[in-house]
């Protein structure tokens, strides 16, 4: 199976909802907090408004940075967002889990799993993965990225890099479905992935 050399995910309505600047214009923000019941999927902001870890994405940043199929590749996982509040972004990138699918132990902190965090306000993400691809020399064409938007999907698919949109955030099926799409447009060998 073909896997990339590195996963680009999006924050806001990918990883989790609401987006950072739907928060605000609630009234809510920083600083985040695990609620009483101690859910790995949920925060509490600053005002008790939920931010809720969106489908299959902690099981998916913990099978990146744990399961020897991607270790054994070295496969890298970046934050690329363009949250207007970076600094509310990192405070829920380091309260909310990653766990192994089906287990709720052990947890990780989401942003202690991240090789590199490209959290900031920009029209679109050409510079982001400009950034990316100057850190890690990682051609554009062994990256996967993972996106609510449309428009970012179509921008950053221009630079060759193998694009999956995720309108209802990152599900388990969405997950799946762009790594094999992946291992079929870069691989030989045709073997289903599984997590």
């Amino acid at each position: 199976m073909a896997l990339p050399k590195l996963v680009a995910l999006d924050l806001d309505d990918t990883v989790w909802h609401p987006d950072m600047y739907d928060l605000c214009e609630m009234g809510g923000g920083p600083p985040c907090r695990t609620p009483e019941d101690g859910s790995r999927t949920r925060l509490l902001d600053g005002h008790g408004h939920v931010v809720q870890l969106l489908g299959h994405a902690g099981h998916a940043v913990y099978e990146v940075k744990h399961d020897p199929k991607w270790t054994a590749h070295d496969t890298k996982l970046v934050w690329v967002s363009m949250c207007d509040q970076p600094g509310w972004a990192d405070d829920c990138l380091s309260k909310f889990m990653a766990t192994p699918e089906g287990e709720d132990d052990p947890r990780v902190p989401l942003r202690d799993l991240g090789d590199a965090a490209y959290i900031y306000d920009a029209r679109t993400k050409y510079d982001h993965f400009e950034r990316v691809q100057k850190k890690f020399s990682i051609p554009y064409e062994q990256m996967i990225f993972f996106d609510d938007r449309m428009d970012n999907i179509k921008n950053i698919s221009s630079l060759l890099v193998h694009c999956v949109f995720c309108p209802d955030g990152l599900t388990k099926s969405v997950w799946l479905k762009g790594l094999e799409e992946y291992s079929r447009k870069h691989g030989t060998d045709s073997e289903s992935v599984k997590t």
